[in-house]
C-alpha cells in the first residue's frame, strides 16, 4: 500500500478521530484509556490504528481543537456527573466511586489541601480576594509556602497586607474554624472549579506537547504562536522546566554535564534548588564539585534573566540527548529504561 498522507479532515470517521488522538498522546496516556474501553472497541480502535496510515499534522492540530472545544463545551457530550457515577456503581463499590468522582470533580489530591496544592494560583487568587483576610490566612498557612508566596503577590496589595497581617497573629486555628474553612472550600470553591474546568487546559496542552519530539514541538508551538501568543507563552512556561531536570537519572547526568557549556552549568545552577545542585554535585568528581562551587562563589549577583537564559539551554540540551536516546528524562515506566 503506498503511503499517502490523510489530509481531507471532513473525510475522517469519528473511529479514526478516536484513534488519531490515541495515538497523539503517547503510549503511557494512550495504555490508560484503553484499559477503561471494552473488548469490541478495543478491538475496534486497534484495527483503525493499523489502517490509519500518515496523517497530516493540521490534521492532528485540527482533532486537538476539535476535541478541546467539544470537551469544554460540555453540551455537546451527553455524559454527566450523575451518569457517570451510576456508571461506575454498578461496576466498582460505592467507596471507590466516591473517590473517583471526588478525582473527577477537582484537582487531583487526596485531602482538601492536596487539591488545592494543585489549583493554579491565579484561580485561587481570584477566589480569595473575596474572602475574609481570616479565612485567606487559614488557607495560605495550609498549603506550600511557594505557592502561598504566588497568590500572595497577586492578591490586591491592601487585602494581601491584611492577610500577612492575620498570619502574623495566627495562633493555633481552632480545628472547627479549619474544618469549616475546608467545607467552604469543598463545596463552593472545588465544585464550581470541577464545572468550569476539569483541568487547565493549557497545563494539558503543555504535558502533551512535552512527549512530541523536538522539531514537532518547536513546530506546532510556532504555528500556535502564530495563532494566540499568550497560550504559546503559557504552554512554553509550562513545559519541562529546569526542575524537572532532578527526574534524570545518574548516568544521564553524566551524559548531560559532558554536554554541556561550563559557564551555562555555573550561571544555570547559581539559580538552582538546594536539591537539584547536590543531583549535579554528586555526580561529579570531588575536585570538578569543588571547583564548579567555588565558580559559583565567585560570580556575584547575577541577573534573573541570565539565570533563565542559561536554565533554558541545559533543558533544551536535556531534550535534545533525550531525543537521540542518549539519556531518560526520567519518571517515565520501566519500558524506557535503557540497559548498557
Amino acid at each position: 500500500m503506498g503511503m499517502r498522507v490523510r489530509e481531507d479532515y471532513r473525510g475522517i470517521t469519528g473511529p479514526e478521530k478516536a484513534a488519531i488522538l490515541l495515538m497523539s498522546l503517547g503510549e503511557e496516556q494512550a495504555a490508560k484509556i484503553f484499559a477503561l474501553l471494552d473488548d469490541e472497541e478495543i478491538k475496534e480502535v486497534s484495527q483503525v490504528m493499523a489502517g490509519l496510515g500518515t496523517v497530516s499534522s493540521n490534521i492532528v492540530e485540527r482533532l486537538f481543537v476539535e476535541f478541546a472545544e467539544q470537551v469544554s463545551s460540555t453540551g455537546s457530550l451527553v455524559g454527566s456527573m450523575d451518569s457517570t457515577e451510576r456508571l461506575l456503581t454498578k461496576v466498582l463499590g460505592g467507596d471507590r466511586v466516591n473517590e473517583i468522582m471526588e478525582e473527577i470533580r477537582g484537582p487531583a489530591g487526596r485531602t482538601m489541601w492536596d487539591k488545592l496544592a494543585n489549583v493554579n494560583e491565579q484561580v485561587l487568587a481570584n477566589y480569595l480576594k473575596n474572602e475574609y483576610p481570616q479565612t485567606v490566612a487559614v488557607i495560605l498557612g495550609k498549603i506550600s509556602q511557594a505557592h502561598a508566596g504566588k497568590v500572595l503577590s497577586i492578591l490586591p496589595e491592601n487585602f494581601a497586607m491584611e492577610v500577612c497581617m492575620r498570619m502574623l497573629r495566627m495562633e493555633a486555628v481552632n480545628k472547627e474554624i479549619e474544618k469549616d474553612v475546608e467545607r467552604v472550600l469543598r463545596t463552593e470553591f472545588m465544585s464550581n472549579l470541577a464545572r468550569t474546568n476539569r483541568r487547565d487546559a493549557h497545563e494539558m496542552m503543555a504535558e502533551i506537547f512535552n512527549n512530541l519530539d523536538r522539531a514537532t514541538e518547536s513546530r506546532f508551538l510556532s504555528a500556535l504562536e502564530e495563532r494566540n501568543k499568550d497560550s504559546a507563552e503559557k504552554i512554553r512556561s509550562l513545559m519541562f522546566t529546569f526542575e524537572d531536570l532532578a527526574r534524570i537519572d545518574p548516568a544521564g547526568v553524566q551524559t548531560l554535564l559532558r554536554a554541556v557549556d561550563k559557564d551555562k552549568l555555573t550561571i544555570a545552577l547559581k539559580g538552582a534548588s538546594e536539591e537539584l545542585k547536590d543531583l549535579f554535585f554528586s555526580n561529579m568528581s570531588e575536585r570538578a564539585a569543588k571547583l564548579l562551587r567555588e565558580d559559583m562563589q565567585s560570580l556575584g549577583p547575577i541577573r534573573l534573566k541570565e539565570v533563565e537564559e542559561a536554565q533554558t539551554a541545559m533543558v533544551t540540551s536535556a531534550k535534545d540527548l533525550a531525543d537521540r536516546g542518549e539519556l531518560v528524562i526520567g519518571g517515565s515506566s520501566g519500558d524506557d529504561q535503557l540497559v548498557y
